[in-house]
């Protein structure tokens, strides 16, 4: 079977960004099928390919994978009209890819949506296979953040969300309420199924030297953020926090916030007006380096801004890379992860937008930090246990072949036929 992949932000190992679609994309070649994918060109990430642009693009072979890299940059700084038409040119080109090419499956995943518009013409127009992943549920989340308010964008949003989704023969959500969402829309429970996000055990359990950025002693509590410096991901209630223990004159709490994104210059200009001298910033780094801070790190910071449709609708990275390093989280919003934080006793869980709550929790976790190393153990064994990457890419290659096989073995020809339901 040949994959023809769609995921715009794609990155190696080598990137500072997810690499869920690299290892997916692995899964795949040790499953003994080829993979073709197709990306643009993401800030954070890598995708192993640096000879020239030939007429706007390049491509090459990266780790087993036929890479076609689009010479479209991205980055989370870029503005929303930058950003959308940015997302325009590139399912754009893909269509041609998705014509042109000679492939088994085509497999898209967001963001943006608008990745689904090559399976949508390749469903259609060339009858093959169509297997679509949900990471965010648009236009939902930027609509309960405010992010689009625009009544025809978030019309013609929508219509291409019903589109995407009624046009695959089977969907992936990554969370429960991203499930959830999908099924609203009009789509039979057997076609769609969840996998999560996972944790990759090998390289967060490897021996990476651990380190600490400038400015944080061996003896601080340090509680770091890795990850985007976004609308979305709400950092202020971290400054609210290191504004109230540097009122508490606990100045041995230092937080660390490790990447890059829109609002880091406000957020460092922020901190800089409120004096905190408890709050690192760091520039990105890539998961082996990431690794090694996490090996030093006392806990991680699964921050969000405050948006109900967060709680449910999201399968963060971040997340997973914290419990698969062993490492204890504090979350500062309700939901599927708190529920897991505090079910398995690995971690804090306090209420959006109390930085009182949020302060106690890490000043608990200062004077407890045996307690803090039980957190942690409990972190991992929840990673091995319901998060193994390894697993969880097995069951996503099932899931893709059996949108192939459903077609030879039942002939459906529309995407409202029945297929096998192959969920753990």
């Amino acid at each position: 079977m040949r994959v023809l992949y769609f995921h715009q932000h794609f990155s190696t190992p080598k990137g500072s960004t997810g690499l869920r679609s690299f290892e997916m994309a692995q899964n795949l070649l040790r499953r003994g099928h080829a993979v073709t994918m197709v990306c643009g060109s993401y800030g954070l990430g890598q995708t192993g390919l640096d000879g020239p642009f030939v007429k706007g693009r390049r491509r090459g072979t990266v780790s087993g994978i036929d890479v076609i890299e689009f010479d479209l940059a991205y980055t989370n700084a870029d503005g929303f009209v930058k950003r959308a038409w940015t997302f325009v040119r590139f399912a754009m080109a893909s269509i041609g890819i998705a014509f042109r090419e000679d492939y088994s499956v085509l497999f898209a995943t967001t963001t943006p949506l608008t990745a689904g518009i090559p399976g949508i013409f390749a469903r259609w127009l060339r009858r093959k296979p169509f297997v679509f992943e949900v990471r965010d549920l648009w236009p939902e989340l930027p609509k309960a953040m405010g992010v689009i308010r625009n009544p025809v964008v978030l019309g013609l949003m929508s219509m291409l969300e019903w589109l995407s989704y009624h046009s695959a023969d089977r969907l992936i959500g990554l969370s429960p309420g991203i499930v959830e969402g999908i099924r609203k829309r009009g789509i039979a429970a057997e076609r769609v199924t969840e996998i999560s996000n996972g944790c990759d055990l090998a390289l967060f359990g490897a021996s990476a030297p651990p380190w600490r950025p400038d400015g944080v002693a061996e003896s601080d509590l340090m509680a770091v953020f890795a990850g985007s410096h976004g609308i979305a991901n709400g950092l202020d209630a971290l400054l609210d926090a290191a504004a109230e223990l540097q009122g508490r004159g606990r100045d041995d709490i230092k937080f660390v916030l490790i990447g890059d994104g829109k609002l880091k210059p406000a957020l460092r200009q922020r901190a800089d007006e409120l004096g905190l001298r408890n709050v690192v910033f760091h520039d990105p780094v890539d998961k082996a380096r990431l690794s090694g801070l996490m090996r030093a790190t006392d806990i991680g910071l699964q921050i969000l801004a405050n948006v109900p449709a967060f709680y449910f609708g999201t399968s963060p990275n971040k997340f997973f890379d914290y419990v698969a390093a062993g490492r204890p989280v504090l979350i500062n919003y309700p939901g599927w992860l708190a529920g897991f934080v505090t079910e398995q006793r690995c971690g804090f869980a306090v209420p959006p937008a109390d930085p009182a709550a949020f302060a106690d929790a890490l000043e608990q976790a200062a004077a407890d930090r045996a307690g803090l190393q039980a957190m942690g153990r409990r972190a991992r064994e929840l990673a091995e246990a319901q998060f193994d990457r390894r697993k969880l890419a097995d069951r996503w290659v099932d899931w893709i072949e059996g949108s192939s096989n459903g077609r030879e073995q039942h002939g459906r020809s529309g995407p409202h036929g029945r297929v096998d339901d192959e969920r753990d």
